[in-house]
């Protein structure tokens, strides 16, 4: 039995991108699906528990990558980490955004 692959989706505040990857990959067989934010103000701030759970880190924009490393610096170093350069302009679930995630998060899994 194989286990299922733990995709966890990074953006600022967790309310639109990081929670629409979120729901968009957790109906996908083999995989389980975790967001967070970044902020302090997000609806659900990323943890250690959250690093630790991934198998594979997503986050919408470089300047979660960089926040990430920064504080989670040790715990990343042997995590693959992927920018998926998604702007903050969607809403939740938006068709337009489901499409982008599932064709770059799709692309990049399929090398895994």
């Amino acid at each position: 039995m194989t286990k299922n692959m733990n995709l966890l989706f990074i953006c600022s505040r967790n309310k639109w991108r990081s929670p629409t990857a979120e729901e968009t990959w957790r109906r996908e067989a083999g995989y389980n699906a975790r967001s967070a934010g970044t902020s302090p103000s997000a609806k659900r701030t990323v943890s250690a528990e959250d690093i630790r759970w991934a198998d594979i880190v997503f986050v919408m924009e470089k300047k979660h990558k960089n926040i990430l490393t920064a504080k989670f610096t040790r715990m990343l170093d042997h995590k693959a980490i992927h920018i998926l350069d998604i702007p903050d302009e969607y809403k939740y679930m938006d068709q337009e955004l489901v499409s982008e995630l599932e064709d770059k998060v799709g692309r990049i899994l399929k090398t895994q």
